[in-house]
């Protein structure tokens, strides 16, 4: 069985509905994509991440670099593991709201342009033919993939932490969820 860890990106220099649409880490970002880096190095070698898997986003592909260095791997943009698509028709400064609708709610409640429980399954079978791979994304995507393990329409299964690790495992077809990564005390918003 091959072990898959999805990682949420650590603390970025902006929340989203701000000025800049794709921030980098902060520095205790930074700390936290280290701290993860450091999990995953100590881990046995036969469970430990061969491959470095990324959101295209900024927040993501910084948090993936630590790890990437010390495996001594290139990181693999990967934009199904991206950010939930917002409907085209919204603004920047309606994305929050449409975020809070959507988080209270089930997967087929989302309103929008797009099946977004076709979403997370797409997410979810993106992630089943992979080998020890370390996959960083984000908090919607990494529920997406929670929720769709555990059978549940909610779109919060639970609240990822900064650089929280979510173990699964797969055969090469199915994934299964080992455990879920540590939960923030705070909300996402």
């Amino acid at each position: 069985m091959a072990r898959l860890y999805l990682i949420r990106h650590g603390k970025p220099s902006a929340t989203w509905g701000g000025d800049d649409d794709d921030p980098g880490l902060d520095e205790t970002g930074r700390a936290q994509a280290r701290a993860a880096r450091d999990w995953l190095m100590a881990l046995p070698v036969h469970q430990r991440p061969a491959k470095v898997v990324s959101s295209p986003l900024r927040r993501c592909r910084e948090t993936a670099e630590p790890t990437a260095q010390a495996l001594g791997v290139e990181i693999e943009v990967d934009a199904r593991v991206g950010e939930i698509p917002t409907p085209a028709a919204l603004s920047a400064d309606e994305r929050g709201p449409w975020l809070r609708k959507a988080f209270a709610g089930t997967w087929a409640e989302i309103e929008g342009d797009l099946d977004y429980e076709a979403w997370r399954r797409e997410i979810t079978a993106s992630l089943a033919g992979r080998g020890n791979t370390a996959v960083f994304s984000h908090y919607v995507a990494t529920n997406a993939v929670v929720s769709q393990l555990l059978g549940v329409p909610q779109v919060l299964a639970f609240r990822p932490d900064h650089a929280s690790i979510t173990i699964l495992e797969s055969d090469g077809a199915t994934l299964t969820l080992v455990e879920k990564g540590r939960e923030a005390t705070t909300g996402v918003l």
